[in-house]
């Protein structure tokens, strides 16, 4: 989620799940690719036939293990109250399963009006659309396609895999350094 941190919570769960599964994951390099959804992580790490029972364990895990340690990003409140300033909604639509996404809303007190889970890239266009979302702030470049797929301006954020150039590259209408540049930036958008 681009208003949580949720790095250091989702790699405990992966060292966890290594350890009950005796296999090898590199946490490390899983969070350095956040994103994509879980299934699609896991099968870097394990037999196809395992990743089912693998990512229900995973999700078991998830409320104990990860959700103590998720910080909110820097300007992330920051941010959210600008919108609401603004007479916005503000809607999470994310690709982490919807129970575990409104379990970090809820735990880092975001003022949210809706949660969308479990879609990923393009998949969060309906969504988008369906809210009539008029921008979209993500910080992978598959959220660059899901606010194409909703018609929804792309605002990305390098806090996640990618840099500010990257997103560039890539087709983001706006490539911020980190959320604290957002309010800034919708009070000159908005």
């Amino acid at each position: 989620m681009t208003l949580a941190d949720t790095r250091t919570g989702i790699a405990a769960v992966y060292d966890e799940l290594a350890v009950r599964l005796g296999v090898v994951i590199d946490s490390a390099a899983v969070i350095s690719r956040l994103g994509p959804p879980l299934e699609v992580e896991l099968a870097n790490w394990l037999p196809a036939g395992d990743v089912p029972a693998a990512a229900a364990l995973f999700r078991e895990l998830y409320p104990a293990t990860a959700l103590p340690l998720h910080i909110a990003m820097d300007g992330a409140h920051a941010a959210i109250k600008a919108v609401r300033a603004a007479g916005g909604r503000v809607i999470v639509v994310t690709g982490k399963n919807v129970h575990d996404a409104r379990r970090t809303v809820d735990l880092l007190g975001f003022d949210v009006d809706e949660v969308v889970g479990s879609v990923f890239g393009a998949d969060k266009g309906g969504a988008l659309a369906s809210f009539g979302a008029a921008a979209y702030v993500g910080d992978h470049v598959a959220d660059i396609e899901a606010a194409r797929a909703g018609g929804a301006v792309s605002v990305t954020v390098a806090t996640g895999p990618y840099t500010v150039g990257e997103l560039r590259d890539h087709g983001a209408d706006v490539a911020l350094s980190d959320l604290t540049e957002f309010a800034a930036w919708f009070a000159d958008w908005n």
